[in-house]
């Protein structure tokens, strides 16, 4: 299987390969493959941290159960949804991939994180600059998980809003995103 992907950095013709740090090895097997061939110009790795699965242990998101991840073409509701049913235990901020969207999403995109407190919790709005400081205050129970699922959602939303626009104004993109759809996800 690893001999696949790396045939498939070089069918693809690719310059960049930006996976998760579980593809590294195969990225440097590419990288390798081209000093035995002789080829000059190797592919450039972009390795970066994986996102949890949003359900209960879930190291990582999964294609194959379309509840486990965010992916570009879902619909606002979708994304609220899932992020809805998101494994996020109150104070525990360890292996909770809500704040692991916050961490390498939203902080990283905005800059900060408003999260609208409900009833329950006091109400109000209250900032964050620095994701640090919405993980202590999520541990130290001064922030329920019923006030960050909708901030959170909310954020990725605003984030994918411009690529959903993009997908129904654009008839060809439209068009390949149909395409996509039909394809059935296997493990």
């Amino acid at each position: 299987y690893p001999c696949m992907q790396c045939a498939d950095i070089f069918f693809l013709k690719a310059d960049i390969c930006q996976l998760g740090m579980d593809q590294r090895k195969v990225n440097v097997l590419a990288r390798e493959y081209c000093d035995s061939i002789k080829k000059k110009l190797k592919p450039i790795i972009l390795s970066h941290a994986m996102l949890p699965g949003l359900l209960e242990g879930q190291e990582k998101m999964s294609k194959s159960d379309p509840n486990s991840a965010i992916f570009m073409e879902d619909s606002t509701s979708e994304v609220e949804t899932k992020i809805k049913k998101a494994f996020c235990p109150p104070g525990v901020v360890e292996g909770n991939p809500c704040l692991a969207y916050c961490k390498f999403i939203v902080f990283p995109w905005f800059g900060k994180m408003d999260i609208e407190k409900g009833a329950k919790s006091g109400g109000g709005t209250v900032s964050f600059d620095k994701f640090e400081d919405l993980a202590a205050a999520f541990a130290a129970g001064e922030l329920h998980p019923g006030d960050l699922k909708p901030a959170l959602a909310k954020s990725i939303n605003a984030i994918l809003q411009p690529v959903r626009d993009h997908f129904e104004k654009d008839e060809r993109a439209a068009g390949l995103l149909k395409k996509v759809k039909g394809y059935k996800v296997t493990k």
